[in-house]
């Protein structure tokens, strides 16, 4: 449903799109930027490719897609709804691989106009280090580390539901998870046993059982590294609230952890730096108002944030305030017509809406 909600979206965003204007004595036209290279992410397999697929086919660009070698299933059922389409050969093309190999073929191959890249920032910066030797364009939604900043005047419930909701979506593996809660240090307990109740709601186990409402990992890897990083902070004196490193009880099959979160954490540890990609919220007290804001800003990330104000002057002032790719107020529902993207380390560029569709256009300005 979302995949077929994403197209229809874009082909709205075109026809919002001019091709062609008068500036002076100049035409400015918009031409397709040539052959995109899109490689995608496991999470939300189906809609990060439409993302890129979509908007670059619009545009009048040819696609190579390399989708993730973990979850590539759903990228073949796509290359044959594009041949039962009827789109003319070699407009779409599908190549599979692991990122080391074909993803870094496609970054590097001179006769790639641009790449479209979806993932973790390290591979991000990879990518971008390979596309740079031929010059082309690159589009980079990397990952985040998104601040949940609760003003001493909102409803405690609402941000505190909306935030673990958020965090513990998907198991946690969302790129503009908000996975750090900034509560004012006066209601520090107050809000951390709230957490802790909405936490409680969160029963592990099978995705097919209609009881769960936390699945398991993507693979072992996936746990190890959130597992590692769970440790990191019990290590660094971080308060351990609920959850840990052991398997939830009676799932000692699968890749499950356990809904965790970590209280009273300060920005130097390295659970509120380092995108965990799990169930893992951190609770972090902040002074002022001021305070909040340094805490939202001191990552290297900067994709999304939200605010919880019941004054929504004040959350909207605040909001320009955060070095974010999108703002949420007062739990704000997600908008596919809005750009998408991150400030700093979270990326480079824009998804969704006309916004995505400009990402695959060249402009050249024709003087007469």
């Amino acid at each position: 449903g979302l995949a077929v909600a994403d197209v229809g979206s874009f082909i709205d965003a075109v026809q919002q799109l001019s091709f062609e204007e008068s500036i002076g004595n100049s035409t400015i036209c918009r031409e397709p930027k040539g052959v995109v290279a899109c490689i995608t992410p496991w999470n939300y397999p189906l809609h990060q490719i439409v993302c890129k697929v979509a908007p670059a086919l619009l545009a009048g660009c040819t696609v190579v897609l390399k989708p993730s070698e973990v979850a590539p299933f759903n990228a073949f059922v796509l290359a044959e709804v594009v041949a039962a389409a009827g789109l003319p050969a070699g407009v779409f093309n599908l190549v599979t691989g692991y990122g080391g190999t074909v993803g870094e073929a496609l970054a590097a191959h001179p006769e790639v106009d641009m790449v479209s890249f979806t993932g973790s920032t390290t591979a991000g910066k990879r990518v971008a280090t390979l596309a740079a030797q031929s010059v082309k364009r690159v589009a980079l939604e990397l990952g985040g580390k998104s601040a949940s900043i609760v003003l001493d005047d909102a409803d405690p419930i609402k941000a505190v539901k909306g935030t673990v909701n958020s965090c513990f979506l998907n198991s946690g593996q969302t790129c503009n998870a908000l996975t750090r809660l900034l509560v004012p240090r006066e209601r520090y307990h107050e809000i951390a046993q709230l957490v802790l109740e909405v936490v409680r709601s969160f029963i592990v186990g099978d995705p097919l059982d209609p009881e769960t409402k936390l699945g398991p990992l993507v693979s072992e890897l996936q746990r190890v590294r959130v597992r590692k990083l769970i440790s990191s902070g019990i290590d660094e004196g971080a308060e351990l609230l609920t959850g840990g490193t052991e398997p939830p009880d009676g799932l000692s099959r699968g890749y499950f952890v356990r809904p965790t979160v970590f209280g009273r954490v300060s920005s130097s540890m390295q659970i509120a730096q380092t995108e965990v990609f799990g169930p893992v919220l951190c609770i972090m007290p902040y002074q002022d108002e001021e305070d909040a804001v340094a805490i939202a800003n001191g990552t290297v990330y900067g994709l999304a944030a939200a605010v919880w104000a019941n004054d929504p002057v004040h959350a909207n002032h605040l909001a320009r305030r955060l070095k974010a790719g999108q703002v949420d107020i007062n739990g704000a529902r997600f908008n596919l017509n809005a750009p998408f993207g991150g400030y700093k380390q979270s990326g480079v560029g824009r998804e969704l809406g006309r916004y995505g569709v400009e990402e695959f256009l060249e402009l050249k300005a024709i003087q007469n």
